[in-house]
């Protein structure tokens, strides 16, 4: 029996980065592998818990006992050895062809990378960058709080039930619901954590834009 697609509407696109548009996993365990035997860690747990945060609550996370003030200046240095090394940074399938599709339409960036890292894996994987991002530095928490979705959604100018935000992680899914917006889960990650429907990647959702401004998503099983 064929599944049939799932049909969903919003006025508002919200997208995280990593894992979601661009696949950055070889940077991301690269940098973190070499973080977590640096502090004596089991590499294979911390990465467990890395996707979808900011790198200091990640550290939060991994070594609860450590004062914040090292989080942070770690996570200062993370951010500019994950922004220096781009090698293997791809975009997800089907993620040209869906920026493409996004052009003129109300959408903007979430993600825990900060500017200058958003801008270096955007341009590695030669996706266009949105005009409204709400990268790290524009917000007080990180995923799994709801922060960033609810400034994305206010930029845009739309209610949070109006906007559908697209995520892979666990702690970007949280968030995302949190905000009370529907999410559409990405790739292996996100089938998991409960998203409101999930696609292996971007090569199976279609957008559309109707005469009264309304996006209609195909969803594709």
């Amino acid at each position: 029996m064929t599944a049939t697609p799932t049909t969903l509407t919003a006025r508002a696109l919200l997208l995280d980065m990593d894992g979601t548009i661009v696949n950055s996993d070889a940077v991301v365990e690269r940098c973190w592998r070499r973080w977590a035997v640096e502090h004596g860690l089991d590499p294979e747990e911390a990465l467990k818990v890395v996707h979808g945060r900011q790198g200091y609550a990640t550290m939060a996370v991994l070594l609860p006992d450590r004062p914040m003030e090292q989080n942070l200046a770690d996570n200062r240095v993370m951010l500019a050895e994950e922004t220096a090394d781009t090698d293997g940074v791809v975009p997800v399938p089907g993620a040209p062809a869906f920026m493409a599709s996004l052009a003129g339409l109300p959408h903007a960036l979430v993600t825990s990378a900060n500017e200058p890292l958003a801008r270096a894996r955007m341009g590695a994987a030669d996706l266009p960058l949105p005009t409204v991002r709400v990268t790290a530095e524009r917000v007080g928490a990180s995923k799994p709080d709801p922060e960033g979705f609810l400034k994305g959604a206010a930029e845009l100018g739309f209610a949070p039930a109006d906007c559908i935000v697209f995520e892979d992680s666990e702690a970007g899914i949280q968030a995302g619901l949190a905000a009370g917006m529907r999410v559409i889960g990405i790739g292996p990650r996100a089938a998991a954590h409960g998203p409101t429907t999930h696609v292996p990647d971007l090569t199976h959702v279609t957008v559309t834009e109707e005469r009264d401004g309304t996006l209609t998503l195909l969803i594709a099983p």
